[in-house]
């Protein structure tokens, strides 16, 4: 057993930290090491429950409806509104579509419409369901979604409109009352994205009219394990009514097994995870998510206002919540930015041009994060100093056309790997599979001068490679 542990902690030695705030996307941390201890106490006690039949462990059950009546009050859930709890955002979004397709049997090409700085999630459910994805421009100066647009946009084939609450990319909550009054007046779906503002925005006393107070919304997703800083492996799905959320079920008998019954697109679901969100949910409180909150968003809003005023950083919006995004000027470029951030211990996600707008380097901040401030503004300053004297990466004027006119659907498996090696992303010489090179600034920008579909294409070409077994003793 002491060889098993060893190994496993030999192998965390290589990953990101989860805690000490400086891994800033991906995970968050409260910095309170007594919640840490509940979840993990909770997720060995339910490791071996299965939620597939609430009826066989009632104290899952019981987990989740409380959890559920939990986020419907925080979300002004009227009498009435019902939930579930998924393994993430991405199935709580996967699931609102479902649901909203289904409700429509008679439809015959359903149609989503999104605002474009939605999450890549609802363009996987539209692509897992066969919907079809209407995409509307947010306004360039605000990057807050665009109501009269989103509302031209939908026709008779229209099952959901969604809004944000905030937005990924930029930390800005969209204009969700007339968004959902649009969709109401025509009998659609609305749906908000609040994975991850949903548990802190109602903590704050300027949070704006987001959940089931405006009157349209008819379903919000928000993640536990995000700002309710619960383990990994929790979100809810509300829906106003349980009419709303019949279609989201699934059944089947005509088959020699049991009969088969999901609420979620699992049919096995860990108690583990549900079990660990209660315990921390419990343990911290609403005061104590209105303290993580509070110290969260205020550092979030200080760290903003300093990067604003570092030479040669512009923040790109102000953030509503924990969430912003920051450009450089033409005498360095994000990437490098990011992998300085790295070299002083701090990871922060490059985002790729997109319709228009330059790159942009995301920043997400939690309470743990707020404590190590003067060590993270010491860091981006000294970072973008020797972003600059580095100067940005150059991707050669004929690599970058030529890029522009790859189709990835004429590319084969040759021709990927001669790419991925052309990207730094290839073992290269005698080696097999793929590699991430230390510093990452010349992939990245190199995929930011391809057009997306072939971004899109190499990446999972990498993946691919990547997550391969390694090949046996010969």
């Amino acid at each position: 057993m002491n060889d098993v542990l060893a190994r496993l902690r030999a192998l965390q030695a290589g990953d990101l930290p989860t805690h000490g705030g400086s891994t800033l996307a991906y995970v968050y941390d409260s910095g309170l090491a007594e919640a840490d201890e509940i979840g993990r106490q909770a997720l060995a006690m339910f490791g071996a429950t299965n939620g597939l039949d609430p009826t066989v462990f009632p104290s899952v059950r019981e987990f989740e409806n409380d959890l559920v009546t939990h986020a419907a009050r925080l979300l002004h859930g009227p009498p009435g509104t019902v939930g579930t709890v998924t393994s993430g955002g991405t199935e709580s979004i996967l699931l609102a579509v479902q649901a909203a397709r289904d409700s429509r049997p008679e439809v015959d090409r359903p149609s989503l419409v999104l605002p474009s700085t939605a999450h890549a999630a609802f363009h996987k459910a539209a692509h897992y369901f066969g919907v079809q994805v209407v995409v509307v421009d947010v306004d360039p100066a605000t990057f807050r979604a665009d109501p009269e647009a989103m509302a031209a946009a939908c026709d008779d084939t229209t099952v959901l409109v969604v809004a944000s609450a905030p937005s990924y990319a930029h930390g800005v909550i969209d204009p969700v009352p007339a968004i959902a009054e649009a969709a109401a007046a025509r009998d659609i779906r609305c749906h908000v994205d609040a994975c991850i503002g949903g548990w802190i925005l109602p903590y704050l006393d300027d949070c704006p009219d987001f959940d089931f107070v405006v009157p349209g919304v008819t379903s919000v997703s928000v993640d536990l394990h995000k700002y309710a800083y619960t383990p990994k492996g929790a979100s809810i799905l509300l829906h106003r009514t349980a009419a709303l959320r019949r279609s989201q079920f699934f059944a089947h008998a005509d088959w020699p097994g049991y009969t088969m019954l999901n609420a979620t697109t699992q049919s096995t679901k860990s108690g583990a995870p549900v079990a660990a969100a209660w315990a921390v949910v419990r343990h911290i409180g609403d005061e104590g998510y209105r303290r993580l909150a509070a110290t969260a968003v205020t550092a979030t809003r200080r760290l903003a206002a300093t990067a604003d005023g570092i030479d040669g950083l512009t923040v790109v919006a102000e953030p509503a919540t924990t969430l912003f995004a920051v450009r450089t000027d033409e005498r360095a470029d994000v990437f490098t930015l990011a992998d300085e951030l790295a070299a002083r211990g701090w990871f922060v996600q490059p985002q790729l041009a997109f319709r228009g707008q330059p790159p942009s380097l995301h920043f997400t901040i939690s309470a743990a994060t707020a404590a190590r401030y003067d060590d993270l503004v010491a860091a981006l300053t000294a970072s973008v100093v020797a972003a600059q004297q580095a100067g940005p990466v150059q991707v050669a004027p004929e690599l970058a056309q030529a890029a522009q006119g790859l189709d990835p659907d004429t590319l084969d498996d040759a021709a990927f790997d001669g790419l991925l090696e052309l990207a730094g992303l290839s073992a290269g010489g005698n080696e097999s599979g793929v590699r991430l090179p230390a510093r990452m600034a010349p992939v990245n920008a190199l995929l930011n001068v391809a057009p997306p579909r072939l971004r899109e294409a190499l990446l999972i070409a990498f993946l691919d490679r990547l997550m391969r077994p390694a090949p046996g003793p010969g």
